[in-house]
């Protein structure tokens, strides 16, 4: 009998724009998971990003992906965003298999420089070209064309199957 799998593990990325390049940054070559591999930044959605924040009235807490995009992309490269919008979902099984959900979102940055946490080893603000000749991450990159269409704003599919 097939197990039911309710729970799912949500994680934001996010594509950030600098004078029309887009920040892609290289795995460590130590991760497990796609050992030096380039991606953009982001990671899982915690309870502490919004578990002390206001409810509403009905006790339900609103925001709470935004808020762990922003502490996310701090962690990992140092950088405030601004202007944060929807690109595109992904599902999979992980490795453990449980299910997960990846939310891709695009930004604009908004301050800092470039500091990679330890997870990551290498970072290049690229365009749209100069992104293909980077190994990235599976379905990454057809992210990054979305994005770049929608910050044009042209009507896009949000389909990615690449």
């Amino acid at each position: 009998m097939a197990q039911k799998m309710d729970l799912h593990v949500v994680s934001a990325t996010a594509i950030i724009f600098k004078n029309s390049k887009v920040l892609i940054a290289q795995r460590h070559k130590n991760e497990k998971v796609w050992p030096s591999f380039w991606t953009v930044p982001g990671g899982k959605i915690e309870y502490d990003d919004y578990k002390n924040m206001p409810k509403n009235k009905e006790g339900l807490w609103y925001n709470a992906i935004e808020l762990s995009l922003r502490r996310e992309v701090k962690e990992e490269v140092g950088l405030e965003i601004k202007n944060i919008d929807y690109v595109c979902d992904m599902t999979f099984l992980r490795p453990d298999g449980n299910p997960g959900i990846i939310l891709s979102f695009m930004a604009d940055w908004k301050k800092g420089k470039v500091k990679l946490c330890s997870e990551l080893e290498n970072f290049k603000w690229v365009d749209l070209k100069e992104a293909k000749n980077y190994q990235l991450i599976d379905g990454i990159y057809g992210e990054i064309v979305l994005a770049y269409k929608l910050k044009a704003g042209k009507r896009a599919s949000r389909l990615i199957y690449a």
